[in-house]
Formats: structure tokens, sequence, C-alpha cells
């Protein structure tokens, strides 16, 4: 009977390892939404556009892809905030804490590597039509930023978690800002003018910045998901 019972003991966690749960969660939930329109958007959507007639295009852009740009942009917002959370305080936290030094070194450092990298890297989308000029400077760029990090974080040079995740987590940042910077901002002015039957003189140009920043999220996305996966399944820094 006592055995039968114990079957049914809920497990006891610390507050620390239930918020970690629990954060970990929402950002999986988040992540799968944002990281799956991101692959139809740029998969489905736009050989799906190409070949839509002038009188059927404002219903699918008003029914269709704004409120799925709607939820793209929210659930890439909840992705990335949930995900430093959790980093920050799970992981980095945690190491400077061992180590008797702060934490706010790593996590500034961060800040500074990959959101001086998301803003080089929106003046270089704003300047250039050229993918192929951007994916060269988009992959030397983030080579440099992770090199960055992973060379001169001040805590957790020895753990993965922290080593991988600040990559994969920098790399959700760039995507972040192009996807509130330009593909929802762009997006949004050529949909909206275009169902009030007047769209921006420079909607080509918007149109063309959005697919590019569409597609550097695209391709971003694997390395991405590669060091977020990394820093639990494969010691690939650190250990």
């Amino acid at each position: 009977m006592h055995h039968e019972l114990a079957l049914f003991v809920m497990p006891n966690h610390t507050g620390t390892e239930a918020l970690a749960f629990m954060l970990r969660w929402v950002h999986l939930l988040a992540g799968i939404t944002w990281v799956g329109l991101l692959y139809f958007f740029n998969l489905v959507n736009v050989p799906f556009m190409k070949q839509l007639d002038a009188a059927s295009k404002p219903k699918v852009l008003q029914y269709m892809t704004m409120p799925a740009l709607q939820l793209f942009r929210w659930s890439a917002m909840l992705t990335v905030f949930v995900g430093f959370w959790y980093w920050a305080q799970i992981y980095v936290a945690a190491d400077a804490h061992r180590m008797g030094v702060g934490a706010g070194s790593t996590i500034g450092l961060f800040l500074l590597i990959w959101v001086a990298a998301s803003m080089i890297l929106y003046f270089v989308i704003s300047k250039t039509p050229s993918g192929y000029v951007l994916g060269a400077i988009t992959a030397v760029l983030v080579c440099a930023a992770g090199w960055l990090f992973v060379n001169y974080t001040p805590v957790g040079q020895d753990d993965n978690h922290v080593l991988s995740i600040g990559i994969g987590g920098g790399l959700g940042f760039i995507m972040l800002f192009n996807v509130w910077g330009i593909i929802w901002r762009n997006n949004k002015m050529i949909i909206r003018g275009t169902l009030a039957g007047t769209p921006p003189a420079n909607a080509a140009v918007l149109a063309r910045q959005a697919f590019l920043a569409s597609r550097t999220n695209f391709f971003l996305s694997v390395p991405m998901i590669f060091f977020m996966a990394a820093s639990s399944h494969y010691t690939i820094l650190g250990r």
C-alpha cells in the first residue's frame, strides 16, 4: 500500500528549479512558434504571394499575412526575453556566485556585443540590395561577435551553457532586431498602405529590405538552434 502511494508523490523542487522549468518551457513554446512562422514565411509564403493576382492579394494580406506577422513578432519577443532571463539567472548568475563575483560584467558584455552587431547588420540591410554582400558581411560579423564573447566573457569561460547560449542567444538578438526593426515595420507600412489604396512610394525598397532581413534570419536560425541545443546536448565550448 505504501509503495503504491509513493508512486503519486510529487517531486520536490526549489524555487529556482521551478522558475527554470517554467522559463524553459515558455521559451521552447514561443521559440517553436517563432521559428515555425519564419520557415513558413520563407519556404511557403514568399512563393505563394508571387502567384496571387491583384484582386486576391488584399484579402490574403489582411486576413493571413498581418495576423501571422503579429504572432511572429510577439513570439520573437517572448522567446528572446524569456531565454535571456533564463540564461542570465540560471547559468550566468549561478557561475558568478560560485566565483564570488558579479554577473553584470558578462551580461553587459553580451548585450554590448550583440546589440552592436544587430545595429551594424540593420545598417547593412538598409544600404545594400545585394543578398551575396549581405550574406558575406553577416557571416564575418556573427563569427567575430561570437569569438569576442567566448574569449572575453568574465564569467563562465569554462561553462558550455554560458558560452553556447551566449552565441545562440546572441544570434537570437540579431534576429529579433531584424523582426521588429525591418520585417515587421516594413511589411506593416506596405500592407496598410496597400489596403488603404495608397501603397508607399518606396514599397519595392521596403519589400526588398524585409525580404533580406527575413532570409538572413532564416539562415541564422540554423546556427542559433545548433548552439542553443549544444548548451545541453553537445559540449562544444567549456565543459
